[in-house]
């Protein structure tokens, strides 16, 4: 007779690994990338007020730098000194506004704006940053027409700027 065939091995426990390790790193990998997210957001932020919330905080903006946004009204520029004026409104409540420096071509009556500066005693804000803002929305000409037509209203809004 043959010898009785062995019995079989009893099969290898796994060690179970520990995840915490894993969790930890997932944690801190989360961690790191919200701050990067969150933090770069934070910086690029840019906050002001309307006339109008400005003159309902004036007591405890005044004499800060602030930012105040709005529309453009009564502009003047002279492009030998560089000196603009004109007013920011929210249609509500309007400032007169003063910036001296140059002035993006995109800055026009009835566009937003958002200037960063100071009131001075006469309530003449004081603007040492100008940003315009401008529109999202671009609509590609669908014509040859349109295509004509755009570059005919750009061209004379060029010439009368000059």
């Amino acid at each position: 007779m043959s010898a009785p065939a062995p019995a079989p091995l009893p099969q290898a426990r796994r060690r179970r690994r520990n995840p915490l390790p894993y969790l930890l790193a997932a944690a801190v990998l989360v961690g790191l990338l919200g701050y990067i997210i969150f933090g770069n957001l934070a910086q690029s932020i840019e906050y002001f007020v309307t006339p109008t919330e400005y003159q309902a905080q004036e007591q405890t903006l005044q004499g800060r730098t602030v930012r105040i946004g709005g529309l453009v009204k009564a502009v003047k520029y002279d492009r030998d000194s560089l000196k603009l004026s004109f007013n920011v409104t929210d249609g509500a409540a309007t400032f007169p506004v003063v910036y001296q420096g140059a002035v993006s071509d995109l800055f026009k009556e009835n566009q937003g704006v958002v200037v960063r500066g100071r009131f001075d005693p006469h309530n003449v804000f004081q603007a040492n940053e100008l940003i315009v803002k401008h529109s999202e929305e671009y609509r590609v000409p669908q014509t040859q027409g349109e295509l004509k037509d755009m570059l005919k209203n750009a061209k004379d809004a060029n010439a009368e700027g000059q």
